[in-house]
């Protein structure tokens, strides 16, 4: 049996259907971004270094007892102004005062003794005087008088060292200033010279910071240098005082002393800016860049630079030297006149067509009628 012609069309029409579902729908075009660039040109960058710091008092004491005993008694805290003379702590004085009362009896023994001995002299003396014994026997007793005068006076030297130990169970402090450190608590048993507190001297003020090996070279005593307040606009002048002869074991970086200069009063603890005249050299020429047109990838940074003839972009590694600002000093990959993207870094691929982002602009305002 033949098809009929109106079944073969059918059929032709059927499978060119099918056909045409099976294949694969052509893609879309990439979207052409839009782009914010700016053209690489050589500006300006304070060439100077900061480095920060703390005020200190130019003189910490670290005060402990002479003598070591019991702490019995710790009146001042921590940041505690004191005067001198002011009490800091005691010690628990009960054996010290023994050991005074038996020195003092110890020299009133003596003392009788050389009572005694005098008198016996004087007796003697008159006895030699009238010739009823012999020269001999008088010296033996002045001898004998010089034996407890010495006794005496070791005694009465003895009851004085005694007295002063039993004085030094006290801790007052010898000079007014801040306490900055408490190192012992009550009750606690302290041997000779243990630290127990510590006072910042009033007076001159220092600043404190540390500078790297490859820097210190430059700092010389009597240099200027230009102190900022962090959290108060203030700016005060310093000299350097001192200079580190050698590293710290753990940082490697040296220790340098500012002196303020006149009757300023930083508070101590005050973090400080300090700007040393030797490190300032002016402005220098160098590339910066917005921080938005960095692209990171691991250690390594990149930017995209704009091809203007085939509006497309490229990958271009870069050299971060510093952080001005806002921006970002870059020390090598890129050349002046050059085009780089500062906004939609991340969303861009080798390659790519973009066009400039144009700012839209409203509409102007049409009167009412």
């Amino acid at each position: 049996m033949s098809l009929k012609p109106v079944s073969l069309g059918v059929l032709l029409l059927s499978a060119l259907c099918v056909l045409s579902a099976c294949s694969k729908p052509e893609p879309q075009a990439e979207p052409v971004r839009a782009v914010k660039v700016v053209t690489v040109g050589e500006g300006g960058a304070q060439a100077q270094t900061e480095f920060s710091g703390e005020v200190r008092a130019r003189v910490e004491s670290r005060l402990g007892f002479r003598v070591a005993g019991k702490i019995i008694r710790r009146p001042v805290e921590l940041g505690q102004r004191v005067k001198a003379g002011e009490v800091l702590a005691q010690l628990d004085p009960q054996d010290y005062q023994l050991s005074v009362d038996a020195a003092r009896a110890q020299l009133a023994a003596a003392a009788t003794n050389r009572d005694l001995a005098a008198a016996d002299f004087k007796r003697y003396q008159a006895l030699r005087e009238q010739n009823f014994i012999s020269g001999a026997e008088l010296e033996r007793r002045e001898t004998t008088l010089q034996a407890a005068q010495a006794q005496f006076n070791q005694a009465q030297a003895q009851l004085s060292g005694q007295g002063n130990q039993a004085r030094y169970t006290t801790l007052v402090a010898d000079v007014a200033g801040v306490v900055t450190a408490v190192e012992a608590e009550v009750g606690q048993v302290v041997a000779a010279g243990t630290p127990v507190v510590q006072i910042a001297q009033d007076g001159p003020r220092d600043v404190v910071f540390a500078v790297p090996e490859d820097k210190v070279q430059a700092l010389r005593v009597g240099s200027a240098a230009e102190v900022k307040a962090w959290a108060q606009a203030t700016t005060l002048q310093g000299k350097v005082r001192e200079v580190a002869a050698s590293a710290d074991p753990v940082t490697r970086t040296f220790s340098v002393k500012v002196a303020l200069e006149g009757k300023d009063a930083l508070p101590l603890g005050t973090t400080v800016n300090v700007t040393a005249s030797a490190f300032a050299a002016g402005k220098a020429a160098v590339i910066k860049l917005p921080t938005s047109a960095l692209l990171k990838d691991g250690d390594k940074t990149s930017v995209w630079l704009l091809d203007t003839k085939a509006m497309t972009v490229a990958l271009q590694p870069v050299q971060v030297a510093a952080a001005d600002g806002n921006e970002v000093v870059v020390s090598s990959g890129l050349q002046s006149g050059m085009q780089v993207v500062t906004a939609g870094v991340h969303v861009l691929s080798p390659g790519q067509k973009v066009m400039l982002y144009q700012p839209r602009q409203a509409p102007a305002a049409t009167d009412a009628k």
